[in-house]
């Protein structure tokens, strides 16, 4: 699995996050993103990982679902 780095996130819809580090589930040890929103009220999300490094198909084109930007 691709290392998910502390630091600011664009998802491909545009909005941008913050990742806080990351977590493990207590029963399945399934490893979870701690992040929260840069926009908004700014809420603090837990997302699988696996999912944080997927790609996604939009319009015929292949996207991160995350992108890392610093």
């Amino acid at each position: 699995m691709e290392e998910i780095k502390i630091g600011r996130y664009r998802h491909f819809k545009g909005n941008e996050y913050e990742v806080i580090g990351t977590a493990k589930h207590s029963e399945t040890l399934e490893e979870y993103v701690v992040y929260k929103a840069l926009y908004g009220e700014g809420g603090l999300w837990v997302r699988p990982a696996e999912m944080w490094n997927e790609t996604v198909e939009r319009d015929g084109k292949t996207f991160k679902r995350f992108e890392y930007i610093g």
